[in-house]
């Protein structure tokens, strides 16, 4: 993890900590929050070989109608379905998202800590009915996720709003490390449209 990374991390956790300490005007802190949360994964999504797989203008196009296909059918969860049981399905996709994007978010951090080989040697798991779907991973992105296991049971249990903004910022970090746009057209294309959607 470089210096800025770093800083921009740390300075990310400050804030997010920040209001159980102090009153902080909301506006400032969602303000720099999304700021440094932005930063933070763009600094992540550079990768020292170019990416395999871009994303073109026509995914950018397709981008909102999604988004908005989403929207709907969690709209028409609510409304056909018990409110209980559709927290308790989202409570539980977030719980196993939720792992899974802290223990990437952490990931480089404690890395530096552990032996080169954990970090380097993939395990592979295979489904034992489904011999198609394996899982690589390493034992470095194991110990990441202990952390991660415990971090979610609290959101699942207490669903404070602490454990939500973290879990948040976790999702946002990883999305955008993972997002490659190809061009700055693209960008501007996807920028436009998602702004439209939510105006």
């Amino acid at each position: 993890m470089r210096a800025h990374e770093r800083a921009a991390s740390l300075a990310l956790a400050c804030l997010s900590l920040a209001p159980l300490l102090v009153n902080v005007n909301p506006n400032v802190n969602v303000v720099l929050t999304a700021c440094l949360t932005v930063y933070v994964g763009c600094y992540r999504s550079v990768k020292p070989t170019p990416p395999s797989e871009t994303m073109s203008k026509e995914h950018a196009m397709r981008f909102p109608l999604v988004g908005s296909a989403m929207l709907l059918s969690l709209f028409l969860l609510f409304k056909f379905l018990s409110k209980d049981l559709v927290n308790a399905v989202l409570t539980a996709y977030f719980f196993i998202l939720g792992i899974v994007a802290l223990s990437a978010t952490l990931l480089p951090s404690i890395k530096r800590f552990l032996p080169k080989e954990w970090n380097d040697n993939l395990i592979v798991w295979r489904a034992p009915f489904f011999h198609s779907l394996s899982v690589e991973f390493t034992k470095s992105q194991i110990i990441a996720s202990i952390p991660g296991f415990f971090f979610c049971l609290w959101y699942a249990s207490k669903k404070h709003w602490l454990a939500n903004n973290v879990l948040g910022l976790a999702f946002c970090i990883q999305g955008i490390e993972m997002l490659s746009l190809g061009s700055f057209k693209t960008g501007a294309i996807l920028l436009v449209r998602v702004s439209l959607m939510f105006a």
